[in-house]
């Protein structure tokens, strides 16, 4: 009964768990932005520049996104034509999806793929039969909604705030300098043709007629209390996996901007947000704002005990409210200026025994601060993170502790690009670097920092603007001399190499179960790169992947599933990887494949999980022939469901015996496959 019990669990959880190469976007809909109605029962809904369709007869929620249906991220706009019953969709980047009830999706990307110097802003639509006119900042745009295709394209020269059609003429209204005019032209004419085009002075009024006006009046308030499952906010600049949960801290904006302060969690699938209203709060004021969250993490000793470092300052949360708040008039922490709003607290992090670890920018007291497990907090003057000015070094970030115990960070500013590590035993800098050498005497004086990363090894590796760096584990001790720059062999008959990663503008580590490094870049997408340092496995763009953006902020590796979280500029999205956490022994009762049984149709991976690291793992038939055979990723195995040759296996009962790295026998579970 119990054997019975355990296959019941194991198969559904076999289930739950998603498929090896699977993407998921994790897309906010907090804030409603358009609302149109689609046929008698159903509401599409633009929302936090997303889309989901809402049925009014059974309440039920559909989103669309990059990973499932969707060719792109971030809609600006959404038209409803009720002639052919299809939705326009438009991107920021003016790529256009056109969207049925049913699901169905057809692109449109002339306009997102054609070179122009205009503008590509969409203004407005108007909707007549089959046909979609945009008014757009260069002209009008004609599009059949029908074939999904560009019909013609008027370009006038003017920013067309609206168009119209009417007793057989078309209306262009346009705004230039706080000054209003309209063309106009027979619709029956050659419109492309700017000359069949004149200005008039009177236009029907019909023309600013909003069309999803009235859904919006009718709706908003329905929408507003159902919307899909999903973040408040698409930023995502800090992600960290702990205690089986993923913390998400939005990060800072552009030099112009600021996001808005918020802390998300993700656990089993369900979101939860710290307190983000501050109003209030202790050191508020007209010119105080929560904004800027750039680090989050768990107390080991309490996991509903949470502090965040923001611009504004340290703030304490227990079970998601705000129990403190520290700045320069309750607190040694300082201010980069006269006032509570620039207490910048970059990065924070625990360690092991429940002490909080601080770093402050831009102050003439503190760079490194320790907040004990008692509750003292106390700075560590450091003169090597000191400006001119005497001030803390102003891009001093990304803290990390690795498995020696030492504190790594960089200081991620043009002035004085550098890494650094503190040892929390001395409380001195142990080790420091700013101009970088490698192992071939080459000088990199002219780069930014911006991550530092350990890999299962002990070596340390390092972000920046101009490649990929590493730290080994072996120099770590001693005053650091150089670094290295990995050389991968040309393979074409010469002795040459190349540099790892070398130009690539690198954002972000991370290191899976398989001592794999993910790497984030800023514009040229996700890098895999194997355990050896030696091959590129995989190189995820927004061009060949649903990655919803080629600019990555973070990363972060759920060790037990294999999910990767990318966080990018335009929000978070997900790839399940094949590489999970390792298991010390390999039991019949943690071993186990999935999807289980295979079942006709399927061509995905299958997986086996529940091994030791560097498993050798091999898939037999009942007679004990071999099928396939390899090494398990971390704790991780998978199978094309194919033979040696590349044939689709027969139906049936296979086998997958493991065994150990050092040869001793593991253990067995079995895969039906069913064509």
């Amino acid at each position: 009964m119990r054997k019975a019990i355990l296959f019941i669990a194991l198969c559904i959880a076999a289930l739950c768990q998603a498929q090896v190469g699977t993407w998921k976007a994790h897309m906010s809909y907090y804030e409603p932005q358009q609302i149109i109605k689609a046929g008698d029962h159903q509401l599409f809904v633009r929302a936090s520049n997303s889309l989901y369709l809402y049925n009014l007869n059974d309440q039920s929620i559909t989103t669309f996104d990059r990973s499932q249906q969707l060719n792109d991220t971030y809609v600006t706009k959404i038209a409803w034509n009720s002639d052919i019953k299809r939705l326009l969709v438009y991107y920021d980047n003016a790529n256009i999806d056109i969207v049925d009830l049913n699901g169905n999706v057809k692109n449109i990307s002339s306009i997102y793929t054609k070179p122009m110097t205009q503008n590509k802003n969409l203004n407005s639509v108007f909707m007549y039969g089959k046909f979609a006119y945009l008014a757009m900042n260069f002209g009008v745009v004609k599009m059949n909604m029908d074939k999904a295709e560009i019909a013609e394209s008027y370009m006038l020269d003017k920013p067309i705030s609206h168009v119209y059609i009417e007793d057989g003429y078309i209306y262009a209204r346009y705004i230039i300098n706080s000054v209003s005019g309209c063309m106009r032209a027979d619709v029956n004419s050659n419109l492309i043709d700017v000359n069949n085009w004149s200005e008039v002075t009177t236009f029907p009024s019909a023309i600013y007629t909003k069309t999803d006006g009235d859904a919006w009046n009718e709706y908003k308030d329905l929408v507003a209390t159902l919307q899909p499952v999903g973040p408040k906010h698409n930023y995502f600049g800090f992600l960290k996996i702990k205690d089986g949960k993923l913390l998400c801290a939005g990060g800072n904006g552009s030099s112009s901007s600021s996001r808005n302060g918020t802390i998300q969690i993700l656990e089993n699938d369900e979101w939860s947000f710290l307190q983000d209203d501050m109003t209030g709060v202790d050191g508020t004021s007209s010119t105080w704002s929560f904004v800027d969250t750039y680090a989050v993490d768990i107390d080991p000793r309490d996991s509903k005990h949470i502090f965040v470092g923001a611009r504004p300052g340290l703030f304490e949360f227990h079970d998601g409210k705000l129990v403190k708040y520290y700045h320069k008039d309750n607190s040694i922490l300082n201010t980069a200026t006269s006032s509570n709003r620039y207490v910048l607290v970059p990065s924070v992090l625990y360690d092991a025994q429940g002490n909080l670890w601080i770093l402050q920018q831009q102050v003439a007291d503190n760079s490194i601060v320790e907040l004990t497990a008692g509750g003292e907090m106390i700075s560590y003057y450091q003169e090597l993170l000191m400006d001119s000015d005497g001030k803390s070094l102003p891009g001093l970030k990304n803290l990390i502790q690795d498995s020696r115990g030492l504190l790594w960070f960089i200081n991620h500013h043009w002035g004085t690009p550098s890494f650094y590590c503190f040892d929390p035993s001395t409380k001195k800098v142990a080790n420091y670097m700013t101009t970088l050498v490698n192992q071939d005497g080459v000088i990199i004086d002219s780069y930014q920092p911006h991550c530092i990363e350990e890999d299962m090894d002990g070596n340390l590796w390092l972000g920046t603007s101009v490649g990929l760096f590493e730290i080994e584990a072996s120099t770590v001790g001693s005053q650091l001399q150089y670094v290295t720059q990995v050389k991968v062999p040309r393979n074409d008959g010469t002795n040459y190499a190349d540099y790892l990663m070398d130009g690539v503008d690198i954002s972000c580590i991370a290191v899976d179960q398989a001592n794999r490094k993910w790497i984030g870049t800023n514009g040229a997408g996700l890098y895999l790169i194997s355990a050896d340092n030696m091959e590129q496995l995989e190189n995820f763009t927004s061009a060949n992947s649903p990655l919803i953006s080629d600019n990555i902020e973070a990363l972060a590796i759920d060790h037990n599933t294999g999910e990767v979280y990318i966080g990018t500029d335009r929000g978070l999205c997900s790839y399940m990887s094949d590489a999970t956490a390792v298991s010390i022994e390999m039991t019949k009762d943690d071993v186990y494949a999935y999807p289980n049984p295979v079942v006709k149709g399927y061509d995905g991976l299958i997986t086996v999980v529940g091994l030791t690291r560097d498993a050798d793992v091999k898939i037999l038939t009942v007679n004990g022939q071999l099928v396939a055979q390899g090494r398990s990723n971390g704790g991780s195995f998978t199978w094309n469901g194919r033979d040696s040759r590349g044939h689709r296996v027969a139906s049936g009962i296979y086998m997958v015996a493991t065994a150990k790295s050092d040869g001793t026998k593991g253990t067995v579970c079995k895969i039906a496959v069913i064509n």
